[in-house]
């Protein structure tokens, strides 16, 4: 019955240090994201909704 409280309290204390190790890597940026605005421009461009066409349109006839 001992080697299960010993086998719980490691158990704990390993979760606990991962926990703090997760929380440091945190507030130093290590999980920022540096990569997405790099190629963000290759990605295609979100579909225009039909009121900014018809918008787009009206000010081409009006030229």
């Amino acid at each position: 019955m001992s080697v299960i409280y010993m086998l719980i309290s490691i158990s704990i204390a390993v979760a606990l240090l991962f926990f703090f190790l997760f929380i440091m890597a945190v507030r130093k940026g290590q999980y920022d994201d540096s990569h997405t605005p790099a190629v963000r421009m290759l990605f295609e461009d979100e579909l225009v909704d039909e009121k900014t066409e018809n918008t787009i349109k009206e000010e081409k006839l009006t030229e």
